[in-house]
């Protein structure tokens, strides 16, 4: 991902999730921060996928919305912010083979987990990525700025 591609990111992040906006400088300040973690899928007719991922701390995941000034110097998690797909992307397995990327620049990093808040009813498919619900009373009210029913989720950077 370039600075050329937030135009287009932000047009699918509001496709795909329009319950959970985020302001343009939310994109732009992970991908100043961590850019080996700022992923687009491109093809036929511009781009139709994103990824945002950075370190973090585990259990401590970012609200909605919220600008993070800094990466944190003791990151113990491989936090993936957001991925989308279009429509015009779906179906195809993509999904998977985006996590797959994402677990291999999390491993080469040397973190040990990743960890994300599913929304949109994606508990299933992170499921089927390795991914397994923690629950967690702090947890969860950090991530009630999403919504009531998302959920913080990890998995090993190791398995699979």
């Amino acid at each position: 991902m370039g600075t050329a591609d937030l135009p287009a990111v932000l047009g699918i992040s509001q496709e795909v999730h329009p319950a959970y906006p985020e302001d343009p400088a939310v994109f732009a300040e992970r991908l100043a921060l961590y850019p080996a973690g700022c992923f687009v899928l491109a093809g036929q007719g511009g781009l139709h996928g994103y990824a945002l991922s950075h370190p973090w701390r585990f259990g401590e995941p970012p609200t909605l919305n919220t600008l993070l000034q800094a990466l944190p110097a003791a990151a113990d998690t491989y936090y993936l912010h957001d991925i989308a797909l279009a429509d015009t992307a779906r179906g195809g397995g993509l999904g998977g083979q985006i996590v797959a990327r994402l677990v291999a620049v999390a491993r080469a990093a040397g973190l040990k987990t990743l960890s994300l808040v599913a929304v949109n009813g994606s508990v299933p498919f992170w499921r089927r990525q390795g991914f397994e619900v923690v629950r967690d009373e702090a947890i969860r009210l950090r991530v009630l700025s999403y919504d009531a029913q998302a959920s913080f989720m990890a998995r090993d950077a190791r398995a699979g």
